[in-house]
């Protein structure tokens, strides 16, 4: 039986405007396997980028449970999910959001310094990342000096430099041409095969969602499975 990396037990999120309150994720219920590569599809407004900010414990639930491990970490403190987010969890932002006055070296290298190991061993282990992703070449370059794939393939190494249980990835590929798109998801399934990390992603791109293990759709803060065969059918959902 596969290990569960990832669950969520009846989450739900709302949020207040005004008098009114608006619930965006109701009763949500999902499990994510060691090894596993999922995505999330759904229309714009479903609730996909909120779920995984639940998930990712970079936002907390109204009510219910998320457990990295079998262990809940929805109810900790800010700081004390830091560290588990810091352990577990890697993210990569459909904007990259690294950081420009630093080099690639030293953007990969900053979740490790929050671990606050030796220099020598960070900046050893974030040019091995560097290397993974197809950029030993261009470690010491800043944002600035790199295209919008390497950027990203910047931003993934970030994410996989801690040895993460599961990556999370929020559009990875929406600000891509067709071409460098194609080729992020290359990396992320090599990665994912390679490294056995899970993946869960979301994405309103029907050819990546085709190629994962699992696709989970939102529909009006619910979770339910897509039929992959069927996806041809949802491209107005995933257009959305």
């Amino acid at each position: 039986m596969s290990k569960a990396i990832l669950e969520c037990r009846d989450l739900t999120k709302h949020f207040d405007e005004g008098p009114a309150q608006v619930q965006v994720l109701k009763s949500v219920n999902f499990t994510l396997n060691k090894g596993e590569f999922a995505a999330i599809i759904g229309n714009s407004g479903s609730g996909k980028t909120t779920l995984l900010h639940m998930l990712s414990g970079l936002d907390v639930p109204s009510s219910g449970q998320v457990l990295i491990n079998g262990e809940d970490f929805s109810s900790l403190s800010d700081k004390q999910r830091g560290v588990v987010r810091n352990r577990h969890i890697g993210f990569v932002y459909q904007f990259h959001h690294l950081l420009p006055e630093f080099s690639a070296l030293e953007n990969v290298a900053m979740p490790l310094m929050l671990r606050k190991g030796s220099i020598a061993d960070v900046k050893r282990q974030a040019g091995e990342m560097l290397e993974r992703v197809g950029l030993g070449h261009r470690i010491q370059h800043k944002p600035s000096e790199l295209s919008g794939g390497e950027r990203q393939r910047v931003a993934i190494a970030r994410a996989l430099v801690t040895q993460p249980s599961c990556v999370m990835a929020d559009e990875p590929t929406g600000n891509l041409d067709v071409h460098t798109a194609h080729e992020i998801q290359m990396l992320m399934h090599e990665l994912n095969r390679s490294l056995e990390t899970s993946f869960l992603i979301v994405t309103h791109d029907l050819g990546l969602a085709r190629q994962v293990d699992r696709v989970v759709k939102m529909e009006d803060g619910h979770l339910m499975e897509a039929d992959k065969s069927a996806l041809e059918r949802l491209g107005d959902i995933i257009a959305g």
